[in-house]
């Protein structure tokens, strides 16, 4: 689900209630010896709004151990949920 290239962390498959609590846990533990990491979400095939939560779970640790981390490639429809629920703006991006 979750692999690992230097500073740049690949998501794949599905972003949901169903198995966000393990990827919180997959996530975090790449975060050791990193000052900065990019999660690249291209590959992401479904997502709810338990993927929103994720993300926000992983900037909270980041910050916690003075990791820099963006969000790249994310889902149209991550996107349409941060942005119904007024969250778009909290989630670095680069493009």
């Amino acid at each position: 689900m979750i692999a690992r290239e230097g500073n740049l962390l690949r998501v794949h498959g599905a972003l949901t209630i169903a198995n966000v609590s393990e990827l919180a846990a997959a996530g975090k533990q790449q975060f050791g010896d990193a000052a900065e990491l990019i999660v690249d979400l291209g590959e992401v095939a479904e997502v709810d709004s338990s993927a929103l939560s994720l993300l926000f779970e992983w900037q909270r640790e980041a910050r916690r151990r003075g990791v820099k981390i963006s969000f790249r490639n994310l889902p149209a429809t991550l996107q349409s949920l941060a942005e119904l629920y007024g969250v778009s703006e909290l989630i670095a991006s680069n493009a």
